[in-house]
């Protein structure tokens, strides 16, 4: 077989590689489309395989009753041509499928594509050949091509689930799937019909079902989220951006979160009166667009609290409308967060089930029993049916791509690697299958996303690195395997400060029986995505090995390490262009930490909070704030030092982390002051947290606490302090510890390590803010004294048990290791966490950086042990 431009024993840059065509491409759809204008641009001779009769992909199979797109049709649109846009009206808000079908066949047409496309042409297999360096495509037909570059536009929602209903072959009535619905349409007229499933297809075909038939009976395993779709005219404010400034509208939307350029909520619930709350839903609710009700709330995507708040107001819109209370409760989905599983848009849908003819089975309480020859069985009842209509969905993201017999170098097949679920990196890329790429594949945004927006970024990419490697003679690309494991550490890493998570999905591929549950997708957003990959390239094409006539190069690593969050907050802090604090007189410094502190989210509730003081060590008074916990008394006891480097800070600076721990821990915090620099240069501090650590361990019982049960925390400087108290409670005879939490703490003076240098900029604690604070603090001469630099003392043995914290992207993490390294070479037991991702500040930011929460919760089990070690058994 050869491609049908007439390019045949092309050969490949110089290689030799005898070629029928230089790249495949399987798919017609939206990607399929774009991927061949693009090759075609470059001179790159492509065919493309596809296995229906016409181009459309997706929208060529769903031609379900009431199919439409969930993203507005301005924007559901190819951006490259800029004439279509002249050219092409749509007729309404949300297109249905044979509009949208319509647009790609004028597509289709427009650019003459067809000639390069083999319609009703199904790939059996594609082999990779390592040494000639190509692809083998063959065909069910048994035809054959040899390929450089191997493309999978086949989509992410494009192979139906299989039924997994007993009995399902038995009946003898009509049956159709919503993916794969006969082009001539369906008459219901007067029939008794099933369907099954209340996903988006069923949401979408149920009304339209409803209105022919005799007896329309929905069968619901779950029920889905799903608000009135409000369809009509497109929106004249898009329509007139679109004609003001295209380009603004079109890179607004590439650089938007979902790929619709629409406002990020900022505020999450809890700031918001309940007035406001109800305002901002109605309003979400009422704009009949996924991303109104979806965007609500800053923090409803990550916090179940604000996402209860959303969840209930769409239930008790579920409950205004459905008539028969039992049938309303049956359709309220209360087993997943909202937005969890992609919700709908629904035109009448909730009405349906007043309509005396409708009925719906609630399959939790009556599941299945059989599929019969003439209906269904339940465990309930028996139903007698003229059709059954399965809305059941499709084996999403990584169904299309496994179904073709993909087999790599050294004979593993796509299946094999991906059985415990798919990994890639960017979701373009996998490795063992060089010259493979995945367009809006598993790791990418895609279907988080408006996808033609995704679609037209991978394709780009795509074309874009073609040409280069064309220019620079390479022939080969792959992932290295330390980039695609960082790329799935960190895709994984993002789903988990999420709720995603929670849900049953086919974003985690839980709707098909046996797939791995694995949340497919990148919730990272398609700004932040399309930036790494820019970024991938402006590094050297970092994570990538490249090799060609032209040579060879591997620059391997990673291409993200942050946390996402932390990386959000991180990016949020350098758009507010905010002075750095050394530049700063330290009462400047002071005023604004205490302004930005204002800001944050108080932490959690804790049972009470008391306010007082203690001497000082020279008999001043220290201020301290105690946070007790909602639980029976008493208590074990934390004597809790801030940080601040010894020049900022207070009792209360902290407090979102101490009403954290001391809600997680169930201990009294005492989080205590101390005299700071240069008004109290060194050894204020240190002297002073060992006044406080004697007179809370002499004060315990009236303070709530058992007495005896003390340990000593703290952050950074505060770390700082709180280990030199513990030496010195060991040197000077008391008071009994029983551990010391240390958080990124400073124990050494040494800028030298490498840390240092890795982490000088970029991350808050800098090296130059790192030097003002010593500056304040201490003289040079007295910095290797230990209790200002504890891992310089001469002896560690004997110290109370250790939970040291330190993170990756902190300058003081090295001295922060070596410290928990001297402790257990002294015997001292450590218990050392190394916070992947994490910068010196983001641990404490409670509420804000929800990937601290399970290290947060660690911490909190370290000091319980602590207090579990000393009570006898």
């Amino acid at each position: 077989m050869t491609a049908t431009n007439g390019s045949t024993g092309v050969s490949g840059n110089g290689s030799g590689a005898s070629l029928d065509v230089e790249a495949v491409v399987v798919g017609a759809g939206f990607a399929g489309l774009y991927m061949l204008v693009r090759l075609r641009r470059l001179g790159i001779s492509a065919v493309v395989l596809e296995s229906a009769a016409d181009v459309g992909g997706t929208w060529y199979w769903n031609r379900y009753p009431g199919a439409r797109c969930d993203i507005p049709t301005t924007d559901y649109a190819y951006s490259w041509d800029p004439e279509l846009e002249k050219e092409w009206t749509w007729s309404e808000k949300y297109a249905t499928q044979p509009e949208i079908l319509r647009y790609l066949q004028y597509v289709a047409d427009k650019h003459d594509l067809r000639r390069d496309i083999r319609f009703n042409t199904k790939v059996a297999s594609a082999r990779w050949n390592d040494d000639a360096g190509t692809w083998t495509i063959r065909t069910e037909g048994g035809d054959e091509l040899t390929c450089r570059w191997y493309i999978m536009a086949t989509g992410c929602l494009s192979v139906p689930k299989d039924i997994d209903i007993p009995g399902a072959d038995r009946f003898q009535g009509e049956t159709y799937h919503t993916g794969r619905w006969p082009h001539e349409g369906v008459d219901f007229t007067g029939k008794r019909v099933a369907v099954i499933g209340t996903g988006s297809s069923g949401i979408q075909s149920i009304p339209i079902i409803a209105r022919q038939a005799s007896q329309l009976v929905v069968f619901q395993r779950t029920p889905n989220f799903s608000i009135p779709a409000r369809n009509g005219p497109a929106d004249p404010s898009r329509l007139e951006w679109l004609a003001r400034d295209r380009e603004g509208y079109r890179h607004a939307a590439r650089w938007s979160r979902g790929g619709v350029p629409v406002e990020q909520p900022t505020e999450p619930a809890a700031a918001l009166s309940r007035e406001e709350q109800l305002k901002r839903l109605e309003a979400g609710y009422q704009s009949g667009e996924l991303f109104g009700i979806l965007g609500v709330f800053a923090d409803q995507g990550s916090n179940k609290e604000s996402n209860d708040i959303v969840a209930e107001f769409l239930r008790d819109k579920i409950r205004s409308i459905v008539k028969d209370p039992e049938v309303a409760e049956a359709l309220c989905p209360k087993d997943h967060p909202f937005g969890t599983k992609r919700p709908c848009l629904d035109s009448g849908y909730y009405e349906t089930f007043n309509l005396p003819h409708v009925r719906l089975v609630d399959l939790r309480k009556t599941p299945f029993k059989t599929i019969t020859e003439t209906g269904i069985d339940t465990t309930a009842e028996s139903f007698e049916f003229d059709a059954i209509v399965y809305a059941t969905g499709f084996d999403a993201m990584t169904g299309a791509v496994v179904n073709v017999d993909i087999t790599g170098r050294d004979g593993l097949t796509l299946k094999e690697k991906w059985a415990h679920g798919p990994t890639t990196y960017l979701g373009l890329t996998t490795t063992g299958f060089p010259n493979l790429f995945l367009i809006t594949g598993p790791g990418s945004p895609s279907v988080l996303s408006n996808m033609t927006v995704s679609i037209e970024q991978h394709v780009d990419w795509i074309a874009d690195r073609l040409e280069e490697f064309r220019n620079a003679g390479f022939e080969r690309i792959e992932p290295t395997e330390t980039a695609e494991a960082g790329w799935v550490q960190h895709v994984n890493d993002a789903a988990s400060i999420t709720l995603y998570p929670m849900a049953n999905s086919w974003y985690m591929g839980a709707n098909v029986p046996g797939k791995p549950r694995v949340f497919m997708p990148y919730i990272g957003g398609v700004d932040n995505y399309r930036k790494i990959c820019d970024e991938v390239v402006e590094r050297g094409m970092l994570g990538f090995k490249l090799s060609g006539p032209g040579g060879s190069q591997c620059n391997d690593g990673l291409i993200r390490r942050l946390q996402l969050d932390v990386e959000l907050v991180l990016d949020t802090m350098a758009q507010l262009d905010v002075p750095p604090l050394e530049s700063m007189t330290p009462v400047e410094a002071r005023e604004f930490m205490a302004t930005t502190n204002a800001q944050r989210p108080p932490g959690p509730e804790v049972g009470e909070i008391v306010d007082g003081v203690l001497p000082a060590a020279d008999g001043s008074d220290l201020a301290y704030r105690l946070y007790r916990p909602a639980s029976d008394g008493p208590h074990p006891v934390v004597v809790y030092f801030h940080g601040g480097g010894w020049v900022l800070g207070d009792q209360q600076s902290d407090e979102p982390f101490c009403r954290d721990l001391c809600k997680r821990s169930d201990a009294v915090i005492v989080s205590v002051n101390y005299r700071h620099a240069p008004e109290h240069r060194f050894p204020a501090a240190a002297d002073d947290a060992f006044e406080a650590v004697k007179w809370v361990a002499a004060h315990a019982q009236e303070l709530g606490g058992i007495p005896g049960q003390l340990v000593v925390a703290g952050w950074s400087a505060g770390g700082n302090v709180a280990a030199v108290a513990a030496q010195r409670a060991r040197v000077e005879g008391g008071p009994q510890l029983l551990g010391q939490l240390l958080l990124t703490p400073v124990t050494d003076c040494d800028f030298t390590r490498p840390s240092y240098i890795e982490n000088a900029e970029g991350y808050v604690l800098t090296k130059p803010l790192m030097d003002w604070f010593w500056d304040h603090y201490c003289d040079p001469e007295d910095r290797t004294d230990p209790r200002v630099s504890p891992l310089r003392a001469k002896d560690l043995s004997d110290l109370p048990p250790a939970f040291i914290v330190t993170a990756e992207f902190d300058p003081l993490r090295d001295e922060g290791n070596a410290y928990a390294k001297a402790l257990q070479d002294a015997g001292v037991p450590v218990t050392h966490i190394q916070a992947r991702g994490h910068t010196h500040t983001s641990l404490t930011m409670v509420g804000v950086v929800i990937s601290g929460e399970p290290l947060r919760e660690e911490m909190a089990k370290g000091i319980r042990q602590f207090f579990e070690a000393a009570v006898p058994a």
